[in-house]
């Protein structure tokens, strides 16, 4: 089992939308990886990006720029 960290975690309607922003992230190398959408949290597709805290504007960013449909952007332990 992984160690909790403190992560922003990004939750979205569709599956399509994840994995639009896992494809980007990687072709970007941005760290992060999918995972599925945490307990505390709620969204439509079950699946959200988590990122180190750190890369919160850029992950921003890369919504707006690339217009991915997002549920949420909040911060918790993952």
């Amino acid at each position: 089992m992984r160690k909790k960290e403190l992560k922003i975690v990004v939750t979205f309607h569709t599956t399509a939308d994840a994995m639009a922003m896992e494809k980007i992230c990687k072709e970007k190398g941005i760290p992060g990886r999918l995972i599925p959408v945490p307990r505390i949290l709620s969204a439509g597709c079950g699946l959200a990006w988590a990122a180190p805290p750190e890369d919160k504007e850029l992950i921003e960013k890369i919504l707006a720029e690339r217009e991915i449909n997002r549920a949420g952007v909040d911060e918790c332990m993952v």
